[in-house]
């Protein structure tokens, strides 16, 4: 086991997953507060890397990233150095290729949200962020853990994107499915079986985290009284 790979993986899952949380939230609750072309618009951008292959996401924010583009000379500018084949750039990489994983079980959760209760809290003179916060995300927990737990999941079985982004840097930019891949290329096949039931371990252990999560349907009397 390449626990230097494990260690970076795992740095990389739980640091995109903090973003996208932050990041995931209030775009998931501006998509199932409306309709219209501009929210489809973007749904349609967030929902992209589902249907893209990682090869194309990755070539795209390589070039992106290098210095042969405005942004990448700004960055380069910022931090010293190009993000491409760096952990800044893997977590570049890995916000945007995890991001429909944390919007859409929010959007879900957010638009099963009972109208009557937000109309309640806001007629009792919550603020619209007391809404939310008070009413909206206690109901929508089970999907707030949902997007959270798919999120680090994939994040950690994640390989195009970081290979065409990060490279196979040892201690850099090797997770544990490039490590995998170098194994199997090794013919090293006892250490990418145990490598493989990590990996085999953790998708298992996300399944039963969603799937023995008891649905929140509804706010009881408590949580409504909370913004008054």
């Amino acid at each position: 086991m390449d626990l230097e790979a494990l260690w970076l993986t795992l740095r990389l899952a739980a640091s995109t997953t903090a973003i996208l949380l932050l990041v995931g939230l209030p775009l998931a609750w501006w998509i199932a507060s409306g309709r219209g072309m501009a929210r489809a618009v973007v749904q349609a951008v967030v929902a992209l890397p589902l249907v893209l292959p990682p090869t194309v996401l990755g070539f795209y924010l390589l070039v992106m990233l290098g210095p042969l583009t405005w942004p990448g000379r700004v960055l380069i500018h910022v931090f010293g150095h190009p993000l491409a084949f760096s952990f800044g750039g893997l977590l570049v990489g890995s916000v945007l290729y995890s991001l429909p994983f944390a919007v859409q079980p929010l959007v879900a959760g957010f638009g099963a949200v009972e109208k009557g209760y937000i109309e309640a809290a806001a007629g009792l003179g919550a603020s619209p962020m007391r809404v939310f916060v008070s009413v909206v995300l206690p109901t929508a927990g089970a999907s707030l853990l949902t997007s959270a737990v798919l999120t680090f999941t994939h994040t950690v079985g994640e390989f195009g994107v970081v290979l065409m982004l990060g490279g196979n840097i040892p201690g850099l930019t090797r997770t544990l499915s490039i490590s995998l891949y170098d194994l199997v290329q090794d013919g090293n096949y006892a250490a990418a079986n145990r490598t493989a039931l990590v990996l085999v371990g953790f998708a298992t252990a996300a399944l039963l985290a969603i799937y023995l999560l008891p649905s929140v349907r509804k706010v009881d009397g408590r949580q409504v009284d909370v913004v008054r």
